[in-house]
């Protein structure tokens, strides 16, 4: 069983910088797959990036690649995103999701375990 807890949302303007963390419990998270998904308001629960259980494999959504960076300190049970360059339309609430499984990582529906969301805010 794990859980997962996010933080660091806010309100930013465009170009800004944010990190989220998604803090986990449990002893075994360094054996889980853990992504990050947002959801705007009207709009599908959509993958934002993805790190697998060691770290060496990380996984990008085309709209954050190159502005988006997904780390993960087993040690701290603790993933991150720092999402740089940020624009009005990454405003959304962002989840943390973790799974034992690594395949399917884009895939909402195949991760077992969610955090309760941090909103993030750009304004233009």
């Amino acid at each position: 069983q794990v859980q997962v807890v996010e933080s660091g949302g806010g309100s930013v303007q465009a170009g800004g910088s944010l990190r989220l963390s998604c803090a986990a419990s449990g002893r075994t998270f360094s054996r889980y797959t853990v992504g990050w998904f947002r959801q705007a308001p009207g709009k599908e629960r959509e993958f934002v990036a993805v790190v697998t259980w060691s770290g060496s494999n990380t996984y990008y959504a085309d709209s954050v690649k190159g502005r988006f960076t997904i780390s993960r300190d087993n040690a701290k049970n603790t993933v991150y995103l720092q999402m740089n360059s940020l624009k009005p339309e990454d405003t959304a609430v962002y989840y943390c999701a973790a799974k034992s499984s690594n395949n399917r990582l884009a895939f909402r529906d195949t991760y077992d375990y969610w955090g309760q969301g941090t909103q993030v805010t750009v304004s233009s």
